[in-house]
């Protein structure tokens, strides 16, 4: 029987890859790569509603063409949306610019400080949405390629970046895993009648210990018998390492990166219009 907590954990999604073959899918993923960080500098660029409607207009379009269900991405916003509620109160409540529409003791609602809420959560929603979608549409290991090549020019610093790209790759690898073993966890804590998710908050907070100390020691066990696994394969890093599968990049790359670099410039326009 799953409680709440095991519904929740189910929510996350974070590092998961779905396979497809949908346009998005095919992109190279040093280009996606790169246009996920035009698209962060385009939403944290927009300094207005019109902004935030044109960076709504690409994320919306890039869902659409990756063919992954909408409820995935519900399901990558849905863990935050208390932090998210919490954090546009506390900008209701500490903003007290513009029209005032309520006004008791400290509390004071206005016009200035409910447009700030708003703006905060539509921007964090399309940031969480808008980075899902790389991780959804390429794998772990095609991903550390990306990352690996994009950052191969730091190299004639001794840079690690080999190493770097695989403790990315390993790290987004074990994030489902680690979910996966917290939801068993908690199931066979509650079957031994541990109370996880009722009490008061002290309780619950002495209750996660349950949950941490089985966690952390499989994770450093899976960890342990990774190590072995690479050593036993001759893993010694980067250094003449070959790949069965080399990135190239085509057309759909460049028009796909022109129409991100588009949508970013309309959006530092409309900032010059309307600034």
């Amino acid at each position: 029987m799953k409680g709440r907590d095991g519904n929740l954990l189910k929510d996350i999604t974070i590092g998961q890859f779905f396979p497809g073959d949908s346009i998005i899918h095919r992109l190279d993923p040093r280009f996606k790569i790169v246009m996920t960080f035009i698209f962060i500098i385009m939403i944290f660029t927009g300094e207005s509603m019109i902004c935030l409607g044109i960076g709504a207009v690409y994320t919306l379009t890039a869902v659409l063409l990756s063919k992954i269900k909408l409820k995935m991405f519900v399901k990558s916003v849905k863990p935050l949306m208390p932090f998210l509620f919490i954090t546009a109160f506390l900008n209701i409540l500490f903003v007290s610019d513009g029209t005032v529409y309520f006004h008791w003791k400290f509390i004071k609602i206005t016009s200035e400080g409910i447009n700030v809420s708003v703006f905060m959560i539509i921007r964090i929603v399309m940031l969480i949405v808008g980075s899902s979608l790389l991780t959804y549409t390429t794998s772990p290991i095609t991903l550390t390629d990306a990352v690996e090549r994009l950052l191969s020019p730091l190299k004639r610093f001794k840079f690690p970046v080999h190493e770097l790209a695989m403790m990315m790759s390993i790290a987004l690898r074990f994030i489902p895993t680690l979910i996966e073993e917290t939801d068993k966890i908690i199931s066979a804590q509650k079957a031994r009648g541990a109370e996880i998710d009722t009490g008061s908050l002290v309780n619950r907070a002495k209750n996660l210990v349950s949950i941490l100390i089985p966690l952390f020691i499989s994770a450093f066990r899976r960890a342990d018998e990774l190590a072995t696994a690479m050593e036993c394969r001759c893993y010694s890093g980067g250094e003449g390492r070959t790949r069965l599968r080399q990135l190239k990049s085509s057309s759909r790359d460049y028009i796909a990166l022109s129409v991100t670099v588009f949508f970013l410039l309309c959006v530092i326009v409309t900032n010059l219009i309307y600034s």
